[in-house]
This record gives structure tokens, C-alpha cells and sequence, in this order.
């Protein structure tokens, strides 16, 4: 495939990783809504082996359009390792922009138009686009309050341990700009759930890019049921910690250095 052109808003070089596992009743309504918002884009599925037949419905969409793309995985093996295969997929076609968004719903495909357009044109803007929940104008719909105390735990907690001024760093509606993964050696990308989020987010920062946030609406899903879980929380919580324990030594290591100059 020959090289694309610089992504932005409406461009076809911008692919749509979405990872499933019985979203059967999802999948194509998400579909429908992303092209009506962005036409020229791609979706790929990465489908964990659903054995509610959310791989069938996928083949079924790629069989009637050619801007749909499937890829199987024997077994569910966790978010982060979904993306990591849907976003060597796309690497290995050279798509300028590569987003993350969820089958359930969640996420409003019609926000696409105004993600991709951040990272303007001829790498003018951002590196990375978070769909955010926590800036002005983000909000969440339906969450349950747990659900919600949660989730702004752990992204102040995620903020604080890392150093870095992200407020939705687990945000899971995100768009990439290519160079960015091929940068942040996917390969060993170890982390799983949504813990993921905050291990990529914080690679791109550290790495030097340009990560900003939009406000974006977060509905919680209607069918299905949600894939967190208490182990996805616990990953997070250690992950994180090491991360933030890591960087204080290093940090501490600096300040020893300079005084012994």
C-alpha cells in the first residue's frame, strides 16, 4: 500500500481499532454511526474470539464494505493486547492517524471528526488526542456512582504517582498519530485492561510528544455488560504505583548526581 497523506478530519487515512468481546448487538450500529461521522475512514475489529458470534457479524460488515477489516484472536486476552495487535495492523499499512474507541457505545463516533482534526495538518498539531471526560465541557452519562468515584480515583491517583498534567489518563477514545507508535515500542507493552491506557499515554509524554485533551460526552453502554473487573483494577493500581515509585528514584538519582558534580 503506497504511502498515506498527512491525517485529518475525514481523511482515509485514518484507521478505527475496535476491539470486541461479545458485542454481537453492538457492533453494527457503531459501525453505521462512525461512517455517517467520518466516511473516509477504515475500522478494523479485533474480535477475541466472541462466542456470542461478534466475529461473524464483524465478517459479515467486511464483507459488504471494503473500508471494514477483521482480525481474529483465538481467545480473550486482555484490552491492551487487542490494541497492541490492531495497532500493528495498521502500522504495517502506513494509516496516518490511528484511534481507539470502544464497540459499546460509549464513545460518540461523532466526536471523530473533531479528534482527528487536532492533530492538523502536516504534524502541525497534536501527537496524541484524548477523548477526555474530566476538562471543561467533558462530562459522563448513566455511570453509576461507584463507577465514577473509580474512575476519578484512579485518574488523580495516575496523575499524581506520574507526574504527568493529564486529567482523563485512562481515557479509552483516543487518536494517535502514527509516529507516535511506531516510537513507543509496542512489543513490550506488557500492561493489560485499561491500566493500557495509562502505560501508552504516559510513553508519549515521556517520549516528548504533544498529548492534549477534548472534551467529550461518556454514555455508559445500554447492551452488554462492562469488561472491568476487580483484577483490572488491582493491575492498575500496582502498575501505576511501580511507575510512580520508578520515577521518583530516578528522580532522586538526578538530584544525588548534580549534587556530586
Amino acid at each position: 500500500m503506497a504511502n498515506r497523506q498527512a491525517p485529518g478530519a475525514g481523511d482515509e487515512s485514518a484507521l478505527v481499532v475496535i476491539p470486541t468481546y461479545n458485542e454481537r448487538n453492538n457492533l453494527e450500529p457503531i459501525v453505521r454511526r462512525l461512517f455517517a461521522a467520518l466516511p473516509s475512514a477504515h475500522v478494523l475489529v479485533v474480535d477475541d474470539g466472541s462466542p456470542d458470534g461478534t466475529g461473524e457479524v464483524a465478517d459479515e460488515l467486511a464483507a459488504d464494505d471494503e473500508r471494514v477489516h477483521v482480525l481474529h484472536r483465538s481467545e480473550k486476552a486482555g484490552l491492551g493486547a487487542a490494541y497492541v495487535a490492531g495497532f500493528e495492523w495498521a502500522l504495517a499499512r502506513d494509516y496516518g492517524a490511528i484511534i481507539e474507541m470502544d464497540a459499546d457505545g460509549s464513545h460518540s463516533p461523532e466526536d471523530l471528526p473533531r479528534l482527528i482534526g487536532m492533530l492538523g495538518p502536516d504534524g502541525t498539531g497534536a501527537d496524541v488526542v484524548l477523548g477526555s471526560r474530566y476538562v471543561p465541557g467533558g462530562r459522563t452519562v448513566n455511570w453509576p456512582w461507584y463507577r465514577a468515584l473509580l474512575s476519578r480515583g484512579a485518574n488523580v491517583y495516575s496523575k499524581l504517582a506520574l507526574g504527568v498534567a493529564i486529567n482523563d489518563i485512562t481515557s479509552g477514545y483516543r487518536v494517535y498519530r502514527r509516529e507516535v507508535l511506531e516510537t513507543l515500542q509496542l512489543h513490550n507493552v506488557a500492561s493489560q485492561g485499561y491500566c493500557f491506557q495509562v502505560d501508552l499515554a504516559w510513553r508519549a509524554v515521556e517520549a516528548g510528544f504533544v498529548v492534549v485533551e477534548v472534551p467529550i460526552t461518556f454514555v455508559e453502554r445500554e447492551l452488554g455488560s462492562s469488561k472491568m473487573d476487580a483484577e483490572v483494577v488491582r493491575e492498575a493500581l500496582v502498575r501505576v504505583t511501580k511507575w510512580g515509585l520508578r520515577r521518583r528514584g530516578n528522580q532522586a538519582a538526578g538530584v544525588l548526581r548534580s549534587l556530586r558534580r
